[in-house]
């Protein structure tokens, strides 16, 4: 395990109370997540020792990611450790395959989130430390990443914006030497994930290349990234604050009025989006995205419908109004294929189930017989295999399918498919 290096083991419990006294109230349902590793080993023997004089109930998760071949035994270790110490210990199986552009890190963290929202408590307990907070605004410097990123890992922060849970970091002013220093002097047991010698992984390049030699230089760096990393977060507890007063101008109804937004300067329309997918909890797209969502909006007829798309979700611009929704999918919630919606003679019909708008104008010489459109019942439902379309009675009926092209915005990107 290698000598321990600046440890003060008798720290760790003075650090963890300060947190829990802070944001732990009497009664309240603690749950950590416990890897098996040291950090959460030590944290859940700590929260285990205070759980006797503190009002709290204590429990504790373990998520197989089913990326190990040892995945099984880590499990076996957590429950015996959790049974040694009384605690309740609740074990989840996921199984996280790759995704294109997303690394097998990211997979795995957004599938931990999701299992922390479905779980009953008033706090999620992780135990990061400063090591790990010195990795992480590195790697987001390096990702070119701007405040929010820059600001780290809060001690605590919300798990969704609307919600009550509380996710806790009490190790996060602790140094990995002096949790590893209390692990050895109180001769605990722990598991080490193979994966954490590959530095094929960023976090594990820098952890056993970079920082050792940073170190040599700077010994106190851990200290002074966590720093820059507080500064950063009260940089964007400033801009929220003025995000959140734009919101009050810019917001109707809690969606976002075009005119009044395009009255913000760019960089502050910026801010407010950016402040409005953090509330709602959506992962913020690429600065470049973000810009060019921003650029679309601002060219835009207000009394045009804008349809743009990023991560799942999706905006849509209709009557003056951005509307931030789920991306919309194959099928209807809630209905078939099949299902169908009327025209009533709306000149701009709006179908929202299936996220469109037809416009109806006055030509001569072309088009559909406007009697005849009034006298039949129009309808429109989703392309099914097998459709077919005529457009001229002295042409032959061709597949519908054969119709579809792809039309490019004239002041964008975005790329969606349409019927001629």
């Amino acid at each position: 395990m290698g000598s321990i290096k600046k440890s003060n083991p008798n720290g760790i419990h003075e650090a963890v109370e300060v947190v829990l006294r802070q944001y732990v109230s009497e009664q309240n349902h603690l749950v950590l997540a416990l890897s098996g590793g040291v950090d959460s080993v030590v944290l859940l023997q700590i929260l285990a020792q205070i759980s006797k004089q503190f009002t709290f109930n204590l429990s504790a998760i373990h998520i197989e990611h089913g990326i190990s071949p040892n995945t099984k035994q880590w499990s076996d270790f957590c429950q015996n450790y959790c049974d040694a110490l009384g605690i309740p210990l609740t074990i989840f199986s996921l199984s996280i395959k790759k995704q294109a552009q997303v690394s097998l890190e990211a997979a795995a963290r957004q599938a931990r989130y999701a299992i922390f929202k479905e779980i009953s408590a008033d706090c999620i307990v992780l135990a990061h430390h400063l090591d790990d907070q010195a990795e992480t605004l590195q790697l987001q410097l390096l990702r070119g990443a701007g405040l929010r990123g820059l600001a780290g890992m809060p001690i605590m922060r919300l798990l969704s914006p609307a919600g009550k849970i509380k996710l806790l970091r009490p190790l996060l002013t602790v140094s990995r030497d002096t949790i590893q220093g209390y692990a050895l002097q109180n001769k605990l047991m722990w598991i080490t994930d193979e994966s954490n010698d590959d530095t094929t992984y960023h976090r594990n390049f820098l952890r056993h290349q970079i920082f050792p030699l940073l170190e040599q230089r700077y010994p106190v760096y851990r200290e002074t990234l966590a720093r820059t990393s507080r500064h950063m977060g009260e940089a964007v507890q400033l801009l929220d604050s003025l995000a959140e007063n734009d919101s009050q101008l810019v917001m109707v109804a809690g969606e976002i009025h075009i005119e009044r937004l395009r009255k913000l300067d760019f960089l502050r329309a910026k801010n407010l989006l950016r402040y409005i997918f953090s509330r709602r909890d959506i992962i913020q797209p690429s600065t470049q995205k973000l810009e060019e969502i921003l650029r679309q909006l601002w060219m835009a007829k207000s009394d045009n419908y804008l349809y743009l798309t990023f991560g799942e979700f999706e905006i849509r611009l209709y009557k003056n109004l951005v509307r931030l929704l789920p991306k919309a999918k194959s099928k209807l919630p809630g209905s078939d294929q099949d299902q169908l919606f009327y025209w009533h003679g709306e000149p701009n019909w709006v179908i929202e189930p299936l996220g469109g708008v037809i416009k109806w104008s006055n030509s001569v010489g072309i088009g559909i017989n406007a009697k005849k459109l009034m006298e039949n019942s129009i309808a429109v439902r989703l392309r099914k295999g097998g459709d077919r379309l005529q457009l001229n009675c002295k042409l032959p009926r061709r597949s519908l399918k054969k119709f579809s092209k792809k039309l490019r915005y004239q002041n964008g990107s975005e790329i969606i498919y349409h019927c001629c």
